[in-house]
């Protein structure tokens, strides 16, 4: 004897508006007890619905992609003679137990991962990737995008845990790259006009090239950035005076020009800072000239004009040398070869204002000064406090080529000869 039986959702917990992720079954099929019929997934787990009952799947109620809750109809069945299961109990797989085994798998990559090279041939197929959230959470921790494992190894092909530590074990050995680079999730963007009114402008070229090259810095440089101070007192004076005394020859002095001098002088000391990896990663490549990019906002955006050869210019040369680059940029009329050979930049927000900041390292430079504004603050002499001019400074560095331990020195020398910008003449 046969009869129509409607499977529907079981009792899944206070849960609402479920997704349906896979449907296992067609109109035809001759299904068996405890055979999944589909697949939900919420945001915290998944779970397999397996029918209660055998026999052959008359009309299928919902597709990928529905939203469903207790009590949805699922399918039609006309069931056979054989014995009804009871209410399935559903499975759910949650994140935190998986979570637990990232950083022990992310330091054994960090440590063992050979050097990336093409693969010969494709090493998967893309496709939809059925997996549950605790196993999508694993593979984002370790930058595995799932619809590169072909095949898992799970109940129908779901991909499990194992599979996604495999795939990551082949890669370390192998040195195959992964399709989609670092496999860092795309932000989504909603529709905005749903909102409000809204007018799309397309970036400039500048802003795109920009934007591709501090992505990769900030995706490939573990970078550090340190924090300080200097009394600028004297050497404000000093600058004030000196306009004074050349306003005749039409050439402005600026603070920047001083701590171009600064710097320069400091990466003499500590050649690191005026050094590069190379593409291997295996040796540092020491420059014997010393070139300074000076970050400078235009219309179209942000563009590092590099003063040249900063060591045996007078002051005088500098600054006519930055006020020609600084219109040329605001022009649009740089060249590359204006942009090109830098081996430290110097980003200065002092004419915007802010306390601090973290500026980028500009690749493959080790590292960048950032500047912001000076504010006059007491400060002790050891028997009063005195109104000093403060001068801000952020140091960030590639902490692959510079430790610790020499970033704060090449800091305290940049603020030895700002301190005192006599010494920059010894």
């Amino acid at each position: 004897m046969s009869n129509l039986i409607e499977i529907k959702v079981p009792d899944v917990g206070n849960v609402h508006d479920i997704d349906v992720i896979e449907v296992a079954v067609q109109t035809g099929d001759v299904i068996a007890i405890d055979q999944t019929l589909i697949t939900l997934e919420t945001d915290k787990a998944s779970m397999d619905v397996p029918s209660t009952v055998a026999g052959t799947v008359q009309q299928v109620h919902i597709k990928v992609g529905d939203k469903v809750n207790e009590g949805s109809m699922i399918v039609t069945v006309l069931a056979s003679d054989e014995v009804a299961a009871p209410a399935p109990v559903v499975e759910v797989e949650s994140a935190p137990a998986v979570v637990e085994e990232v950083k022990a798998i992310v330091e054994v990559a960090a440590v063992a991962a050979p050097a990336v090279v093409e693969a010969s041939t494709p090493m998967v197929t893309k496709g939809k990737a059925h997996a549950s959230p605790a196993i999508r959470l694993f593979a984002r921790e370790l930058g595995v995008e799932l619809s590169q494992i072909t095949q898992g190894s799970g109940r129908k092909g779901r991909i499990l845990k194992e599979d996604v530590k495999t795939f990551v074990k082949k890669v370390m050995v192998e040195g195959i790259k992964v399709s989609g680079g670092t496999a860092i999730p795309k932000i989504a963007v909603p529709d905005f006009a749903l909102f409000g009114e809204i007018e799309t402008k397309p970036l400039s070229k500048i802003n795109k090239i920009t934007g591709q090259h501090m992505t990769s810095v900030w995706l490939n440089l573990p970078m550090v950035t340190y924090h300080d101070e200097v009394d600028i007192t004297e050497m404000e004076a000093f600058r004030v005076a000196l306009n004074a005394e050349k306003s005749k020859d039409g050439v402005k002095y600026t603070g920047l020009l001083f701590i171009v001098k600064a710097v320069a002088t400091a990466m003499q000391q500590f050649p690191r800072f005026n050094s590069s990896l190379s593409s291997d990663g295996e040796s540092l490549i020491f420059k014997k000239y010393f070139n300074i990019g000076i970050a400078v906002n235009t219309p179209n955006g942000l563009v590092v004009p590099v003063l040249r050869d900063v060591v045996n210019k007078s002051l005088k040369q500098l600054a006519i040398d930055l006020a020609e680059k600084s219109e040329k940029a605001r022009s649009g009329k740089l060249l590359p070869s204006d942009m090109q050979g830098g081996c430290m930049s110097i980003s200065s927000l002092g004419g915007i204002g802010g306390m601090a900041f973290t500026p980028i390292v500009n690749a493959p430079e080790v590292a960048i000064l950032g500047v912001t504004k000076s504010k006059i603050q007491p400060v002790w002499d050891g028997a009063e406090f005195k109104p000093r001019l403060m001068l801000p400074l952020d140091l960030t560095y590639d902490h692959r080529v510079i430790d610790g331990a020499e970033g704060a020195q090449f800091m305290e020398a940049v603020r030895y000869y700002l301190g005192d910008i006599r010494r920059l003449l010894v």
